[in-house]
C-alpha cells in the first residue's frame, strides 16, 4: 500500500505541475528582464541620453555666445533652437546602436544564445523581442532627450534669431522624429548583432553605415551625390528630424519610408540568417 502511495505521488505531483508554454508575452518578458539584468544597459542608455543633452546645450550656448561676433558664420547663423538642441543626436546614436549590436551579439560572443534559442526553439521570436524591445527602450530614450535638451537650448538662445518654443510649427514634430529616429538605430543595431554575430563587427559596420559611407559618397561627381546621399540611411534619418529640409533632401515622410527601408532589410538579414544558422 505504502508502495503504491508513494508512486502514485510523483505521477499525482507532475499532473499538477503547471505546463508553461512558449508564448510571444513571455519571450518579450523575457528579453526585457535580460536587458536590464546587464550594467552595460544603463550605463550606455545613460550615455545616449547625456550625449544628446549635453551637446544640445553646448551647441546652443555656443551659439547664444557667438551672436554678433566673427565666430557667426553664415551656416551657423542660420542655425534654429531645433537644430541647436538636436546637435547630440549624431552622437546619441552611436551610443544607442551600440547598445542594440551589444543585445544580439553579446550572446552570441558569451554562448548564452544556446540556452535562449533552446528556449525558444521557433528562433525568429526572439529576434523580434530584442528588437521591440530595444526598439522601444531607446525610442523613450531618444524621445526623453530630444524633448529635455530642446527644453533648455530654447531657453538659452532666446531672444536671438534662433529662437523658438514648442508651439511653433514643426517643433514637435521635429522632436518626436528625432526620437523614432534613434529608436530605430537601434533596432538596426540589433539586427546587426544578429546577422553578423560578432560585436567588433557589428560595431564597425554601424559606424560605417551611419558616419563613412556618407563622407565616401562627398568624393563621387556631384550629379552622382544628389542621386544617392539622400537615400544613405544617416541622411534619410536626418530628414525625420530636420525642422526645414535643403534642396535635394527628403521630406520627412519620405525620410521615415526609406529608413524603415533599411530597418527592415537589416532584420530580414538577421532573420535569414538565424532560420539557416543557431551559431
Amino acid at each position: 500500500m505504502s508502495a503504491l502511495t508513494a508512486t502514485a505521488e510523483p505521477a499525482e505531483a507532475a499532473a499538477a505541475r503547471p505546463a508553461h508554454r512558449v508564448t510571444g508575452r513571455r519571450v518579450l518578458a523575457s528579453e526585457w528582464a535580460k536587458l536590464w539584468s546587464l550594467k552595460s544597459t544603463w550605463i550606455t542608455l545613460g550615455l545616449g541620453l547625456v550625449f544628446l543633452v549635453a551637446f544640445g546645450v553646448i551647441a546652443s550656448s555656443r551659439f547664444a555666445s557667438s551672436v554678433g561676433t566673427a565666430r557667426m558664420d553664415g551656416g551657423f547663423a542660420r542655425s534654429t533652437a531645433v537644430s541647436l538642441s538636436l546637435f547630440g543626436a549624431n552622437f546619441a546614436q552611436l551610443a544607442l546602436g551600440v547598445l542594440g549590436v551589444l543585445v544580439t551579439a553579446g550572446e552570441y560572443s558569451t554562448g548564452m544564445i544556446r540556452s535562449t534559442l533552446a528556449a525558444v526553439p521557433r528562433r525568429l521570436p526572439v529576434l523580434w523581442s530584442k528588437a521591440a524591445v530595444f526598439g522601444l527602450v531607446a525610442l523613450v530614450v531618444g524621445t526623453l532627450g530630444a524633448f529635455v535638451a530642446f527644453f533648455f537650448g530654447s531657453r538659452i538662445v532666446s531672444g536671438t534669431s534662433a529662437a523658438m518654443d514648442f508651439s511653433h510649427a514643426g517643433v514637435v514634430r521635429s522632436l518626436l522624429g528625432a526620437g523614432l529616429y534613434l529608436g530605430l538605430v537601434g533596432v538596426i543595431g540589433v539586427a546587426l548583432g544578429a546577422l553578423l554575430r560578432s560585436v567588433a563587427g557589428g560595431v564597425s559596420t554601424l559606424i560605417a553605415a551611419l558616419m563613412l559611407v556618407p563622407g565616401l559618397i562627398s568624393l563621387l561627381p556631384s550629379s552622382w551625390q544628389d542621386d544617392i546621399s539622400p537615400y544613405l540611411p544617416s541622411n534619410a534619418g536626418e530628414s525625420m528630424f530636420a525642422l526645414t529640409q535643403d534642396t535635394g533632401a527628403l521630406s520627412p515622410g519620405n525620410g521615415l519610408l526609406v529608413f524603415l527601408g533599411w530597418t527592415a532589410l537589416a532584420l530580414a538579414g538577421a532573420a535569414g540568417r538565424l532560420l539557416r544558422s543557431d551559431v
